[in-house]
């Protein structure tokens, strides 16, 4: 191929010194416009590797089942495609249907041309890799050569990497294939195990090395992630012979972090429940699935590589005899939370109680997150034919299904405001009123009439992570003036007022759904009081937040604690912008935003010096963000922040009995006991508080503090009702019943 490339006089571009390095940073438009356009549209660069020693792997990772489409239907992604002359070696061999995407226009425009008469299919599409306008599951293989190693520089955004796969994983289809040439830098293989843990099957392989291939002296990896099931997470497999004794501390250090990562994989899968494909059913592992069984429930999985776009978690429940006759045989319950689905998979009651409230004998409940970002319809189309299977009775094809799509708690949902952001992606604001009002609506409100609550959603986030805020009439935005000295609580009741038009009503800060809000704030009191931090230093805390969302936790703490110095740290200013805008957040003196990478500046707190007063030092760290992923088997917090390097450098950062609180939610047993570990290795004194039901989580974990047991929790919760003893609000009676509930943490906590 090199000897036919000179032939036609073009020139490959392999040496080091001619990388677009020189002309700017690897994601300015300019610069690549500048670097492709200064080479002409014959030259061209192949990083790590040319085409002889990719062929053989890429054609066996690109061999789909018999159900698939062949070859030349394949629905192929090259991502970042430069002026590489991949593509159209995979064109020359058969796989026709490709498309490649890069933000330079310029070498778009010149791969266009140089195939416009040998490869008339070939299609080029200007666009950003970390924005690609394609829809949901419509990809067979995303190819991507350097791309990812390109965009995770160590002077760019680290952001980007993660924004890049999160749309990689949603555009494949049920079965689809990333495959990723990379250098497996550190910071780079990290993030691909990070993000293709549960719902993935990933392999590694070493490509074979030639003296004169690429432009690089370091050996090259082909990383590939199938799309699978996603309550399964799999051992990662390293396919090729590759010793470390020829090839140095890249590969020491490769496979010392894939040792790391297949103990975590292994400590994660511990535990996990069953759960059955539709074949399973078939063949009988759950007794005659074509019977009405009455309190059977099954964990399933449905989707299939090469017929269905997507794979789909549900729960199938065949409901106990009522009273009166069922409405339906068979109703199909669409979910759009992964949050509350999980809740279910945990709860032995709240199944059954959607089962009656359908009326149906048998229900299944479908799950869909960000990655079924189709239509209805498109949904439907999708996942038919493999529902009607799970039909009871003989007569499948003739079965009545009834299908309903729902977010089953409103009566009414008003959308205001839609935004896309670079950094988290679609952002909706929708105001929405509930079957039944809330019972911990407060005292002052008419608990008879409709109530409006503000919803903030962010598209990206794969398990629809919410915020929730209460809109009144009532709303009294009282600022309190925060005082040195002793820990306090402060209630203050709405005013009230005449009814007024929607465009009237104000987030009421004063009320907060979330369980785990209400339990920060009582693990705050509680531990403060136990250390006597403020009373003593005569000073106010200074409080971290990591993760904006609404901004009701830091107006909360604000309003109920004023004694606190809050700083939250946001990476999104469009996020920042929504919650000024929608959710009447406000900075002030006591309460400010930073816009920055979290990581960076908890370690920048950790490496800072200053004693008292002067000290940047942290007293209360509080880590309040959803995961955006979730293969990494959590619903909160993303993977990285429970991982033992940024519990060392958070440690770090606190001042002394310093405490760290973090939500944590997920429902898989192996996970919890991985994640309960990393805190172990870092803190000695650790506790939790189990918040709204019991699905959700606080971890509480103290720095440099005498070992404190079950008779000094008692004892601090004492010393907290004294200090509370006038104030008879809503708010401090709940403090004191959450004081109540926090215990040490266990493996079974």
């Amino acid at each position: 191929m090199a000897e036919n490339d000179e032939q036609r006089g073009e020139q490959c571009v392999r040496t080091e010194k001619e990388l677009p390095v020189l002309f700017g940073n690897f994601t300015s438009k300019e610069s690549w416009d500048h670097f492709f356009a200064a080479r002409g549209a014959g030259d061209f660069s192949e990083w790590y590797a040319d085409w002889p020693q990719l062929q053989t792997l890429l054609r066996n990772h690109l061999s789909f089942p018999p159900s698939a489409p062949p070859p030349e239907e394949l629905s192929i992604l090259v991502p970042a495609c430069g002026n590489s002359r991949l593509s159209e070696h995979l064109y020359d061999d058969g796989f026709r249907n490709i498309t490649n995407v890069d933000f330079s226009r310029e070498v778009i425009s010149a791969m266009l041309k140089r195939n416009l008469k040998e490869r008339p299919g070939m299609r080029g599409r200007v666009m950003d890799m970390t924005d690609m306008q394609f829809a949901s599951g419509t990809v067979d293989a995303i190819i991507d050569k350097g791309g990812l190693d390109a965009l995770m520089e160590p002077n760019i955004d680290p952001r980007l990497g993660t924004i890049y796969l999160s749309e990689a994983k949603r555009l494949l289809k049920a079965g689809g294939k990333y495959i990723c040439l990379t250098l497996a830098e550190s910071h780079v293989l990290g993030l691909l195990f990070r993000k293709f843990r549960f719902g993935w099957k990933v392999s590694l392989h070493a490509v074979a090395q030639e003296p004169s291939s690429g432009t690089t002296k370091q050996r090259v990896f082909m990383f590939v992630a199938e799309k699978y099931i996603l309550t399964v997470v799999s051992q990662i497999s390293f396919m090729d012979e590759c010793s470390v004794e020829s090839h140095g501390n890249q590969v020491r250090e490769l496979f010392e972090a894939l040792e790391r990562e297949n103990t975590v994989r292994a400590e994660y899968s511990n535990g996990t429940d069953t759960w059955h494909s539709l074949n399973d059913l078939n063949q009988g592992v759950q007794g005659n699935i074509g019977v009405l069984e009455p309190g059977r429930a099954v964990n399933l999985f449905l989707g299939e590589t090469g017929v269905s776009r997507f794979f789909y978690s549900g729960l199938l429940l065949d409901a106990h005899p009522l009273p009166i006759p069922f409405s339906d045989q068979y109703h199909v319950l669409f979910l759009y939370s992964m949050q509350m689905f999980q809740n279910l998979l945990v709860s032995t009651t709240r199944p059954w109680v959607l089962v009656r409230g359908q009326n149906t004998a048998r229900l299944l409940i479908v799950v869909l997150d960000a990655n079924h970002n189709v239509l209805a319809n498109e949904i439907e189309n999708d996942i038919f034919r493999l529902i009607k299977q799970l039909a009871p009775g003989d007569d499948i094809e003739n079965a009545n299904v009834g299908i309903t799509h729902a977010d089953i708690r409103y009566k009414q949902k008003k959308t205001l405001y839609k935004v896309t952001s670079t950094l988290t992606g679609p952002i909706a604001i929708d105001d929405v009123i509930y079957f039944n009002t809330p019972g911990d609506i407060p005292n002052t409100y008419d608990k008879s009439k409709d109530y409006i609550f503000r919803r903030l959603r962010f598209g990206r986030t794969e398990v629809f992570a919410q915020s929730e805020a209460l809109l009144s009439t009532q709303v009294q935005n009282k600022k309190v003036q925060a005082k040195k000295g002793k820990m306090r609580m402060v209630e203050s009741q709405p005013s009230d007022s005449q009814e007024a038009s929607r465009g009237d009503m104000k987030v009421d800060h004063k009320y907060v759904r979330s369980g785990l809000i209400k339990g920060m704030i009582s693990g705050l009191l509680l531990f403060s009081i136990h250390s006597k931090r403020t009373t003593s230093a005569g000073r106010l805390v200074k409080t971290v937040i990591i993760g904006l969302g609404a901004g009701l936790l830091p107006m909360c703490m604000r309003n109920y604690v004023p004694t606190l110095k809050i700083e939250v740290v946001e990476s999104d200013p469009v996020v920042l912008n929504v919650a000024k805008e929608y959710f009447s957040f406000e900075e002030d003196d006591g309460l400010k935003v930073h816009i920055t990478d979290a990581m960076k500046f908890v370690k920048e707190r950790a490496n800072s010096d200053g004693e008292g007063n002067n000290s940047s030092k942290i007293d209360v760290l509080i880590i309040e963000v959803d995961s955006s992923d979730s293969s990494s088997g959590l619903i909160s917090p993303e993977a990285e922040f429970v991982e033992e390097p940024f519990l060392l450098a958070a440690k770090d950062s606190l001042s002394d009995k310093g405490l760290l609180i973090v939500k944590f939610i997920t429902c898989y047993t192996g996970v919890r006991a991985a994640v309960y570990s990393n805190f172990e290795k870092v803190f000695s004194n650790l506790f939790c508080l189990h918040a709204d039901k019991g699905f959700n989580e606080l971890i509480f974990a103290l720095k440099d503090s005498p070992f404190i047991g079950e008779e000094e929790l008692a004892q601090a919760c004492e010393a907290l009702r004294r200090s509370l003893e006038h104030n008879s609000g809503y708010w401090v009676k709940q403090a004191l019943v959450d004081s109540k509930k926090i215990e040490p943490l266990r493996k079974s906590c």
